[in-house]
């Protein structure tokens, strides 16, 4: 059975991570596990999930053990496993540490971006999670509340590996039942490039109509590819945006490539960031 990881550091973002990842774990019938970086071992309970607590926890061990008594009962996957880890150590190696080590296919943090909000400990390390691990990363923006998806983005631009996405799109739309929007998106207007992307487009419509999925088609056009995704999603009240990394090579890896970081940052949306396989 697969696995997903939720990075927790007692933020209430990061709880929120907890229940998209508890929705998700449903859906897809996987195993659960939580992870917490910890700086040292001085506690005190930054926040509560509106537990009433019925003893104060006197370490992140015993604080993890009382979110898992909470939140089991929500979690309905026959023969799951729902547990946590702690690591010590930087957050972003050590939260895909962990994922490599237990061979996760997803993992799920929290996020505040950069949007002038205060940035909890996961907050500023979200784009550093999504540059560094080795499978998709799910990053939830503040006050986005897990529902079951209903739309699912799918922007393609021109990039040959644009329709890597694809397949987590299907996946997703299948649990859920969900409608796919495959959304053709263009900084320039030239004839090679409409065609491109209508070719793309219509590819990817016709091979998710193939499964029996609900299809939507859109092609737009923009300053920033970014800003036209975010503007699409909304209009149609979209669940999750799916994007590749678009990675740049640097020493440590660990800085993305401008449309995806901006996405991640920025989307009041849940973004789902694949890399491509070659990363």
């Amino acid at each position: 059975m697969r696995r997903i990881l939720v990075a927790i550091d007692f933020s209430g973002d990061s709880f929120n991570a907890l229940e998209h990842g508890i929705l998700l774990a449903n859906g897809l019938g996987t195993h659960l596990r939580l992870v917490h970086i910890k700086k040292d071992d001085d506690f005190d309970v930054p926040y509560d999930p509106g537990s009433n607590l019925s003893k104060r926890p006197r370490s992140q061990e015993e604080y993890l053990e009382i979110l898992l008594e909470k939140y089991k009962p929500l979690y309905k996957v026959d023969d799951g496993i729902f547990d946590f880890k702690i690591r010590k150590g930087k957050v972003y190696v050590e939260v895909s540490n962990q994922a490599r080590y237990d061979d996760s296919f997803l993992i799920i943090c929290g996020t505040h971006g950069v949007s002038g909000f205060e940035e909890y400990l996961l907050g500023s390390n979200a784009f550093r999670i999504v540059s560094k691990a080795g499978c998709p990363v799910l990053t939830v923006r503040h006050g986005f509340m897990p529902e079951p998806m209903k739309k699912i983005i799918v922007p393609l631009d021109v990039t040959g590996q644009t329709r890597q996405k694809v397949p987590w799109a299907i996946d997703l739309a299948m649990a859920y039942d969900a409608q796919i929007h495959v959304l053709g998106v263009r900084e320039m207007s030239t004839k090679e490039v409409v065609e491109k992307i209508t070719k793309y487009v219509d590819q990817v419509a016709d091979h998710i109509t193939s499964k029996g999925l609900n299809v939507v088609k859109e092609i737009m056009t923009g300053s920033n590819i970014t800003n036209i995704t975010i503007e699409y999603a909304k209009q149609v009240s979209a669940d999750l945006i799916i994007i590749m990394t678009e990675q740049t090579e640097s020493p440590e890896n660990i800085w993305l490539g401008p449309y995806a970081r901006q996405m991640v940052n920025h989307s009041p949306i849940p973004v789902l960031s694949i890399h491509p396989p070659d990363q």
